[in-house]
């Protein structure tokens, strides 16, 4: 199989380390003969910069630049006007660190590493810039100068030598993705597999989607991709973020039908069968869905004061069913129109905008504050220790306790990666005094010198391209550029570099024990913190009684799915199980469509549903895991009881809103019973 694939695609890891390295020789070569006083930042930016895919080079050069800029603009208003007072400097930089890195932590997304960059721009540049202060404008424009030349040297290579768009890779994901949706469809529509299996495939499905979306951003970087074709995938991926709750709200609804419902519904069982064969089979996917419309309307009556709880959950069933079929249609509709080049707006969409999920994030303010405090803390340490041992080259140390608590703080235990990664900072430590006393004494020319960094260099490029070693190549390759410290003179000092380089392994340790202090919490606590965040959102929701913030509501549900579903192994037996079944998303949108439903109902129906959601509000705020309160199911069926004897015309959308949260909260009590008198039987 592999040898089957092109040439380019066989060996993309190494055509990706043989363009990085020409980038990089090219970064330094004319930071050298521009006589950059730094000309090693423009060679390591580039190691920094780079990606395999050119869409992320460009987004993460464009980050790189912004941030750059903000800090070395509030480096130039820091440093003269506090150089005077070091304790004060120091306090000011590692709350400026600290204050970005939480901003960065809030984002999220790719762009947030303008925000982390512009924090430890400060570090980099203003901490070994206090023995010079007058110099710092010169000293900050010329970090910029070099870090821009890197940046351009690395887009122009990425872009001009055999580019590899990011749009194809993200077309590739999405067509497995889809095809994947597609036979969960087909597998649930005709109970086929375990129940667990297909938990399995929805969680798994749930994880790609956050792959994905963040693959995507780079999309609009990408000068190599068709803006149609960025536009086209966000469409899809708004109608891949809602197939999941249908899928799993579909099987709900089976489940609660049961086989002998089922077996008594045969014209039922025909249409479960026809779009089970439409959705998998290629070539009549690509036919309209209109049949299947039509098939699912006939299906559909009226939900009247006779309406059994049969009835209800098979009609829900049928309106779940059509947004299937509408959500199935539009993405092979996006998906020919993108590879055909078509203009996305003339594309006919069935499934409406409004009912989707925007692309809203989840924010953990609590953790964002933690990580922050800590970077600040181990920052504020290590310029103790300088300070207080009067270290000449103590300036290393909290500059990389800014850098190393930077770029691990997403990780839900930071310590392990700032490990690694001290662990490879001293290798290459070792190697770079290996060149620096050994090699590069004895060479006299840069062709010659070029050379002798090529095997090391090109071995790192090839870790960057690969996702398991990414991180262990940026960290080699940066560490090494800049220990190199490469200028047009040799005036390398073991005294001074093995002093530079303790200074910098100890800013590391210190990030790291730090770190272990203030995050050492780990995946479990973080899983539950998710948990308990998506219980008082549901809380939030049905708190409010506006119609409407349901794209918002399942575009954060959504997003946090797929955050927990990465954490699924520490979550807790009870809290898999909701996970697993998207539980909180589905009763999450089903009362948010109860509450749209309010508007045409009467007087007495409104107040029922109002007080009921009353209570489900103060239930998900109290609640910790484990079942919901019994107490709640009968205020449910009391509703459920009272929008029956509705005669508004809004009473179909509450009955199958109420049918989704009793389903949601309680799926294994008995089917609903009317109390005493009423006309609707069970």
């Amino acid at each position: 199989m592999r040898a089957e694939e092109p040439f380019l695609v066989r060996h993309a890891d190494l055509i990706f380390a043989l363009k990085t390295f020409a980038a990089s020789t090219l970064a330094l070569v004319v930071a050298l003969a521009l006589d950059l006083p730094r000309p090693y930042w423009a060679m390591a930016t580039v190691y920094i910069t780079s990606q395999p895919l050119a869409g992320a080079t460009s987004s993460k050069a464009f980050f790189r630049v912004m941030g750059t800029l903000i800090g070395a603009t509030v480096t130039v208003a820091m440093v003269p006007n506090l150089v005077n007072a070091p304790e004060l400097l120091c306090l000011a930089i590692a709350l400026w660190v600290g204050l970005c890195l939480y901003l960065s932590l809030l984002d999220g997304t790719p762009r947030s590493y303008v925000f982390m960059l512009a924090g430890y721009t400060v570090a980099l540049i203003g901490f070994p810039a206090v023995s010079e202060p007058g110099n710092i404008f010169d000293i900050a424009l010329a970090r910029v100068e070099e870090i821009s030349l890197g940046i351009i040297c690395a887009s122009l290579v990425s872009t001009v030598v055999l580019p590899r768009s990011v749009a194809p890779a993200v077309g590739r994901r999405v067509d497995i993705w889809l095809s994947d949706a597609r036979r969960l469809s087909r597998d649930t529509l005709l109970h086929r597999g375990t129940t667990e299996t297909r938990r399995a495939q929805r969680l798994r499905l749930a994880t790609d989607i956050v792959e994905i979306d963040a693959l995507g951003t780079h999309l609009f970087y990408d000068r190599l991709a068709e803006a149609d074709a960025a536009r086209g995938l966000g469409e899809i991926r708004l109608r891949m973020l809602m197939l999941l709750p249908v899928m799993a709200s579909i099987e709900d609804r089976l489940a609660a039908l049961g086989e002998a419902g089922l077996r008594a519904q045969h014209e039922l069982r025909q249409l479960l069968e026809e779009i089970a064969g439409w959705a998998v089979d290629e070539v009549r996917l690509r036919q309209s869905g209109d049949r299947i419309r039509v098939a699912i309307a006939e299906r559909q009556s009226a939900l009247d004061g006779a309406a059994s709880w049969e009835r209800i959950i098979t009609t829900n069933l049928l309106s779940r069913l059509r947004e299937l079929v509408d959500v199935s249609d539009d993405c092979r509709a996006l998906s020919d129109a993108i590879a055909a080049g078509e203009d996305i707006s003339a594309v006919s969409l069935r499934f409406r905008p409004e009912a989707g999920a925007a692309p809203v994030r989840h924010r953990d303010h609590g953790m964002a504050l933690w990580s922050a405090a800590g970077a600040a803390a181990a920052i504020l340490i290590c310029c103790g220790l300088w300070i207080a041992t009067g270290w000449a080259d103590g300036a290393s140390a909290p500059m990389m306790a800014a850098v190393a608590c930077s770029f691990f703080a997403a990780n839900d235990d930071p310590g392990p990666g700032i490990r690694r990664f001290g662990l490879w900072s001293l290798v290459a430590i070792v190697v770079v005094a290996i060149y620096l006393f050994a090699l590069i004494p004895a060479i006299a020319h840069i062709e010659v010198l070029v050379i002798a960094l090529a095997p090391t260099f090109i071995l790192y490029g090839v870790l960057i391209a690969r996702p398991a070693t990414a991180l262990t190549g940026m960290a080699l390759a940066a560490n090494t550029a800049t220990l190199l410290a490469l200028q047009s003179t040799y005036s390398a000092e073991f005294a001074s570099y093995a002093n530079s380089a303790v200074a910098f392994f100890v800013g590391v340790v210190v990030a790291e024990v730090v770190t272990r202090i203030a995050r050492g919490v780990g995946a479990e606590w973080i899983a539950k913190r998710l948990m308990l965040s998506s219980w008082k959102t549901l809380a939030v929701a049905a708190e409010r009684r506006g119609r409407g913030d349901r794209a918002h509501f399942a575009g954060l549900m959504l997003h946090r799915l797929g955050l927990l579903v990465q954490r699924i192994a520490f979550v807790s037996e009870s809290d898999r199980r909701d996970t697993d079944s998207l539980v909180q998303l589905r009763i999450g949108l089903n009362i948010i469509d109860l509450r749209r439903a309010r508007y045409g109902l009467s007087t007495s129906t409104i107040r029922a549903i109002d007080d009921m959601l009353d209570a489900l509000a103060a239930a998900f705020r109290s609640h910790v895991g484990g079942t919901m309160p019994a107490g709640l199911l009968a205020r449910i069926d009391a509703t459920l009881t009272q929008a029956v004897k509705d005669s508004g015309s809004a009473r179909e959308d509450a009955l199958m809103g109420l049918a989704g949260i009793r389903r949601g909260l309680f799926p294994d009590a008995p089917a609903y019973q009317p109390r005493s008198g009423e006309s609707v039987a069970a």
